[in-house]
């Protein structure tokens, strides 16, 4: 038996090219004493794996050239020799990029399909709702009477951020890169929403914000975070979570990071790694809401594992995609 993996072939220098990466064919063995077989049906693509492809120390190691690249996967247990994971659980994992994963039986967790589809844990109740929880509430100290900003509201990340903050009662404007991105926004219930392409950024969002925002929720840098420092109210806080604008080519700015002092404002990055005892918090809040329908994440699938390579590419590129980007790779049989 075989299967099929991505592997980095090379570092890429700028935009990733389809020359960085390899579709290859390995055998697949049996699972040993404490192993569990698992057949992939999704894996995630993130912003934050571009940087996994450079060798720089960072808080994600670096993919290594020749060997499969790694990301959240879900799937279900075909072959188990592990007590705690019988035959037809669904688990995650962070071994994705291929079509089956075989680990030690601690590599994985089961995760509860009951009630929501599988690859709804590498979305809305996965790292990209988790992470929108954790830097709402803890890193920025949301309020009910802010006036939040999210750019690249209409990615995993900031769709959830948007949703969790309009229903503690604050003003939401975001940010997309299409038409149809802007309005789905505004069915989410974002207050307001416009497209970056339309014109300059820190005019767009003087138009959205005539008043001033005092929560900047940052994915993207460069532009946005330039205008997100010229329209903030003084005391206001900006949380980072993302740069996408310089993971490919970065350039210097903003040039009015000044700002910070005369303004008096917090700016804290984080990571979510350092967060995961908030982990059973955000499930306790967030599925309930999942089930009612009151929290929504659209997901864009690519299927083939073999496409996964240029969703990627495309995926950083911005404007194809909505919502959490997934390759599947098998049919999810709950």
């Amino acid at each position: 038996m075989t299967m099929r993996e991505v592997r980095l072939r090379s570092r890429p220098t700028g935009e990733p090219v389809l020359d960085n990466f390899e579709l290859a064919e390995v055998p697949l063995r049996e699972p040993a004493e404490g192993e569990v077989l698992v057949r992939n049906a999704y894996f995630s693509i993130e912003p934050y794996m571009r940087g996994r492809m450079n060798d720089v120390k960072s808080y994600a190691p670096s993919w290594v050239l020749g060997a499969t690249m790694l990301g959240g996967a879900v799937g279900q247990v075909v072959n188990s020799r592990a007590s705690a994971f019988p035959v037809g659980t669904w688990v995650q994992s962070e071994l994705g990029w291929r079509e089956y994963a075989l680990a030690e039986a601690k590599a994985f967790g089961a995760i509860d399909v009951t009630s929501v589809p599988p690859q709804a844990y590498l979305g809305v109740l996965g790292v990209p709702g988790f992470t929108a929880f954790v830097g709402l509430n803890d890193i920025g100290g949301l309020r009910g009477d802010d006036v939040v900003f999210i750019s690249s509201a209409a990615g995993g990340v900031g769709s959830v951020a948007g949703q969790l903050a309009k229903a503690a009662g604050a003003t939401v404007i975001g940010s997309a890169g299409s038409p149809a991105k802007v309005a789905y926004l505004k069915e989410l219930g974002f207050d307001r929403a416009f497209n970056y392409k339309d014109g300059d950024v820190r005019k767009l969002l003087a138009d959205a914000a005539p008043d001033g925002i005092t929560l900047y929720w940052d994915n993207v840098g460069g532009d946005h975070l330039e205008a997100a420092l010229a329209s903030i109210r003084p005391f206001g806080r900006i949380v980072v979570c993302g740069m996408i604008s310089q993971y490919n080519v970065p350039t210097p700015g903003p040039r009015n990071l000044a700002l910070v002092i005369g303004k008096r404002l917090t700016m804290r990055g984080f990571i979510i790694l350092d967060h995961w005892n908030r982990y059973a918090d955000y499930l306790r809040e967030a599925l309930p809401l999942v089930n009612a329908g009151r929290l929504k994440l659209a997901e864009s699938i690519v299927d083939g594992i073999e496409n996964a390579p240029q969703a990627f590419i495309d995926f950083l590129r911005g404007g194809k995609y909505t919502g959490k980007l997934l390759v599947r790779i098998a049919d999810a049989d709950v």
